[in-house]
This record gives C-alpha cells, sequence and structure tokens, in this order.
C-alpha cells in the first residue's frame, strides 16, 4: 500500500522530483523554490529542513545542499542560533543625498525606529578639536541603534556642544529624527557639511548589535554636520554592508551625477568623500 503524503506546507503539493531526470534532485529542488521565493509564499516564515525534507521526500542532505546553493545567490540567509529566513533586499541610497536613508525606509514601507543606548554628557578631546572646541568642552554624546522593520540597519554615534544642545535630553529619540529635534528644541538647523565613506570591518560589539552575519563588511560613514560654516555635528554611523548600497548615475557627457533620485539610480559607484548640499540637510530627519 503506497505511503500518504503529508500535506504539503502552505496547504498546496509542490511537483514531484522528477528522479529520472539527469538534472540532480539538489538542483531540481533549488528550482521549485526559487519559484516559490519569487512568488512570495515564504514572506512569513521559511520552512525547516526536516519540513522540506519531508514536502519534497528527500534526503536532509538533499535540503541542505539546495540551502547552500540559494544562500550562496543570496536569496536565503542564516546565522548561529537563529533559523534560515528569507533574505531581504539592499536599501539602495544615491550617492549624495545619504541624508535621505531612513526616509528612503519609510518609501519602501518598512517601519524605522531607534534604540537609545546611550545619551550623557561626557568630555572627548579628540571630537572636541573636530568641532574647534576647547578639548574640556562638555559634549553631549548620543549613541542610537537604527532599525528597519526591527532588524538592526545602522549603529549612530553622535556628538554634540552640550551647551547648546540640553533641549535634546528630554526628547524621545526613539520614534523622531534627531535633527527634528535638534530644531524644535534647540532652534539649530544644519546648513551643510562633509561625509567620509570607507569599508570596515566592525570590531565584535558593534557586529553583534548590528546582527551582523559572519564575513559581511560595513560601511563607515564619518559626518561632520555644520552650521553657517562652523561645525556642530560629529558622527560616526555603522551601516550594514549586506543591506545598503551607494548608488550614482554616469554618463559620457556629464560624468557623475551625485544625488540623482534613488529610484532611478542603477550605476553603483564606488565611494570616496561626499560633501552634504544645504539642501540635502535640510531634508534631513536622522
Amino acid at each position: 500500500m503506497p505511503r500518504p503524503r503529508r500535506a504539503p506546507i502552505g496547504g498546496r503539493r509542490p511537483p514531484l522530483l522528477d528522479r529520472e531526470s539527469a538534472l540532480p534532485l539538489w538542483a531540481q529542488l533549488v528550482d521549485d523554490l526559487q519559484r516559490r521565493l519569487a512568488a512570495g509564499e515564504y514572506a512569513d516564515a521559511f520552512p525547516s529542513e526536516l519540513e522540506l525534507c519531508s514536502e519534497y521526500e528527500v534526503s536532509r542532505h538533499t535540503v541542505r545542499e539546495a540551502l547552500r546553493r540559494l544562500r550562496e545567490s543570496g536569496m536565503l540567509e542564516s546565522s548561529r542560533g537563529r533559523s534560515t529566513r528569507v533574505r531581504r533586499g539592499q536599501i539602495e541610497q544615491s550617492l549624495g543625498a545619504l541624508y535621505s536613508l531612513f526616509s528612503e525606509i519609510e518609501a519602501r514601507g518598512m517601519v524605522q525606529r531607534s534604540e537609545v543606548l546611550e545619551l550623557d554628557e561626557e568630555h572627548n578631546p579628540d571630537i572636541a578639536a573636530r568641532l574647534w572646541l576647547p578639548a574640556d568642552t562638555p559634549l553631549l554624546h548620543l549613541v542610537r541603534l537604527r532599525l528597519a522593520d526591527d532588524e538592526p540597519l545602522a549603529l549612530d554615534r553622535t556628538w554634540l556642544p552640550a551647551h547648546l544642545t540640553k533641549g535634546l535630553r528630554e526628547a524621545d529619540l526613539s520614534h523622531t529624527g534627531l535633527y527634528d529635534e535638534l530644531a524644535a528644541r534647540c532652534g539649530l538647523t544644519l546648513t551643510g557639511g562633509r561625509e567620509v565613506l570607507s569599508a570596515v570591518v566592525p570590531s565584535r560589539d558593534d557586529r553583534s548589535l548590528l546582527q551582523l552575519p559572519r564575513g559581511a563588511a560595513a560601511l563607515s560613514i564619518q559626518r561632520t554636520g555644520c552650521l553657517e560654516g562652523r561645525p556642530l555635528e560629529w558622527r560616526w554611523t555603522l551601516i550594514r554592508g549586506d543591506r545598503f548600497a551607494v548608488s550614482a548615475e554616469w554618463s559620457r557627457r556629464t560624468g557623475y551625477r551625485l544625488g540623482a533620485p534613488s529610484a532611478g539610480a542603477t550605476t553603483r559607484g564606488s565611494v570616496g568623500t561626499g560633501d552634504a548640499s544645504d539642501a540635502a540637510v535640510g531634508g534631513d530627519r536622522v
């Protein structure tokens, strides 16, 4: 008597794998899972190895080989202690418009929020020098973990002159933008600045906070925000390299064009330094 098949995941029966085909079973499984992923079947959760073994009636070795190929292709991701899940697409931001990063997140229908890890005064002679201040000047130090749909995306460390930003201590910076609060509570609106972007290998602690997969790098952004030409803010941001990319448009006639709308940017450029325009700063809520 033939053994009855278990009810398939998602309430439908997948096509049987052809055991007489020259194509290996793992390759057939990859093809079918790619089709189902493209159809959005696993938006909520991806099945376990045992569930796939039962549904497709194949060995665990076959399933593991198929999942390995899908991870290598970037469609799936997994890490120690966490189940396999569908990898979300990268957030792409046009070069020269990094100030609208989290507006870009909201534009994609994602929910952004911040976890405030630290908000206190400190003395930091190196940062004070970057802000053209005496070494013993008290600085407000803000550390935030930025999340998109509750998944860590960036780690922000910001320093500001404490005597100019006392109003920020009462601000709820978990759901509002720093620059919005800086304008509303302190009467300060940045008018320009400069950013330096580089690829880095984050520390073990930062990698843990960002839940960065093993082997993935991060994008470091060092920003000096200015008010009428004088430094007011120094910020160091680490962004997950597996979730974020910068882009630029170019042509033979105009060369690289910075600040192009992200939706139209199709060519990713290597990044050195970027200068923030007044318009970009004015539209920010980070």
